[in-house]
């Protein structure tokens, strides 16, 4: 076989591998959380990291609760929707033990596994990977994140352990979202909703915390039908 032949197998061979591991998603991402996202129905877990739970508080060097949780979830959101979904993509490895698959992923050339551990929204799984300890002391060093306080790692909140605080259930007594929508139909949302994290509160349009759903719904708020 003539060596031009050869070097063009080559290419289509390499190609063909490349695109095995790196699939570019178009559109239509969502964030489960901070370390999980989903496209067209596929899970798919950040590798390397463990991030906030969803509703997992935190404690900042005040001493108060904050839904550190949420926010890690919000700024993920935020650093996909500041670009285009076309500059999406994430590198497959295996799947984990609840079928989601491990992926390393990036928007444009930002690696997003490694952004979220640099910015304190997700510390190094030590446990499953020796990646992105650097990044995990950096921002320990500078405070940054979860680190500018007091936190509990993800591992051992998913097994139950929570602060002992005497503000322990401040946040989580106060965080019924009070919308209201373009129509001017006042929804509330529970932490529990489909639109939860993506809703946003604005004062200024007379938009309300509530402390508990029924304080939502006695001041005329319905609840979200999702």
């Amino acid at each position: 076989m003539p060596v031009d032949r050869w070097i063009y197998k080559l290419m289509i061979i390499s190609l063909v591998y490349l695109f095995s591991l790196s699939i570019t998603y178009a559109n239509g991402i969502k964030v489960l959380d901070a370390d999980t996202i989903e496209y067209n129905g596929k899970k798919i877990r950040l590798k390397g990291i463990d991030a906030p739970e969803l509703d997992q508080l935190c404690m900042n060097f005040n001493e108060r609760l904050y839904p550190c949780g949420k926010i890690a979830a919000d700024k993920l959101e935020e650093l996909i929707k500041s670009f285009s979904f076309s500059e999406f993509n994430c590198k497959d490895h295996n799947l984990d033990r609840y079928g989601r698959t491990l992926s390393t992923c990036w928007i444009g050339v930002t690696n997003i596994n490694s952004w979220l551990v640099k910015q304190g929204w997700a510390i190094a799984y030590k446990y499953y990977s020796k990646d992105y300890i650097s990044e995990e002391q950096n921002a320990k060093k500078n405070s940054k994140g979860i680190w500018a306080g007091t936190f509990i790692e993800p591992w051992n909140w998913r097994r139950g352990t929570r602060f002992n605080s005497k503000t322990d259930n401040w946040i989580e007594k106060c965080s019924i979202k009070g919308n209201i929508s373009t129509k001017g139909e006042k929804i509330y949302h529970a932490p529990s909703g489909r639109h939860y994290i993506q809703t946003k509160i604005n004062s200024k349009k007379g938009e309300k915390w509530f402390c508990s759903e029924l304080e939502a719904l006695n001041n005329g708020w319905r609840k979200s039908k999702r």
